[in-house]
């Protein structure tokens, strides 16, 4: 009786599981599942709003589809592409996308797996690369002169061509995109080289111009100002000589009505010159100056009255 109940509750525990098996489905967060009803889509699960164990009709009336909703990464291949101006430029770019439209993905991708997505978006990416650097310079690619990189603005034109059609036909957002890597083909590496090292040289030669004529401009500014200065100097000398003069003038005119007055001035501003040195001079007393130490002033008399 025992091995009968056993029996019994084991067959409904197996029954319950096949019957979740059959008739439920679990969405994860990561996910978003497509059901279909007789291979045509009739429901959409997003495993971010809604994420549990969901419910469906056995196969083969209703099957359900699993797609990874992460961000997948993408590396595209290294390859040759023209430039505007004729140069072979070696480029490869990276992507990250997601599944944005689970109902555009599966008439796209029945399989949903990245494996069967990868090769559309490669050829993609592939034909709108060519077309983006198709439109551009050599320059805003490899250049000295950092003003000319274009790098942000290449990779804006080439996910503003990829995205829209991707989200159309494939039901995908291309997240990001950008270079990766940039390479030169031999045949061409010797003509960079060159233009690189004539830009180089246009460069060192606008620097050298530039400061040439900042050093003759510096050298001009010196000249005038050294003219002001001399010209200023020149006025103040001349305005002190005439005062000089003027009062040279005043004292010659009191020299004139009083010689010996001038001739006295004379003898006693060259005495300290003289003596200054503490030298002992032997001379004539009557030499002049040294006459005034023992003859009397003129009106005066050396003996006391």
């Amino acid at each position: 009786m025992k091995r009968n109940t056993v029996t019994i509750v084991v067959g409904l525990i197996l029954l319950v599981i096949f019957g979740l098996l059959l008739f439920t489905f679990q969405v994860r967060q990561t996910e978003v599942v497509v059901v279909t009803t007789f291979d045509k889509p009739t429901a959409f699960y997003d495993g971010s709003k809604d994420p549990g164990l969901k419910f469906k009709l056995p196969r083969p009336i209703q099957k359900h589809f699993p797609f990874d909703r992460r961000i997948q990464n993408f590396e595209d291949t290294f390859e040759t592409a023209l430039t505007q101006d004729g140069y072979n430029l070696m480029i490869a770019v990276y992507a990250g996308w997601t599944i944005s439209n689970p109902q555009v993905f599966f008439s796209s991708f029945p399989s949903g797996t990245v494996g069967e997505a990868q090769p559309r978006i490669e050829d993609l990416i592939r034909s709108r690369k060519q077309a983006t650097v198709g439109k551009h310079p050599f320059s805003h690619f490899v250049s000295t002169d950092e003003k000319q990189l274009k790098f942000a603005e290449i990779e804006k034109a080439m996910l503003d061509l990829i995205k829209p059609e991707a989200e159309k036909n494939y039901g995908i957002t291309i997240e990001f995109l950008g270079i990766k890597k940039l390479g030169l083909p031999e045949s061409v590496t010797a003509k960079v080289f060159d233009r690189m090292i004539a830009e180089r040289q246009r460069m060192a030669g606008e620097l050298k111009a530039r400061g040439e004529a900042e050093a003759s401009e510096i050298m001009s500014k010196a000249d005038l100002e050294r003219q002001k200065i001399l010209a200023a100097a020149e006025a103040k000398a001349t305005e002190i000589r005439g005062q000089a003069e003027s009062e040279a003038a005043k004292s010659f005119e009191v020299f004139e009505k009083n010689p010996k007055l001038a001739t006295f001035l004379q003898k006693i501003a060259a005495l300290p010159e003289i003596l200054k040195d503490r030298t002992t001079l032997i001379l004539d007393e009557r030499t002049s100056p040294l006459d005034l130490l023992t003859k009397p002033v003129d009106g005066q008399s050396n003996s006391k009255n």
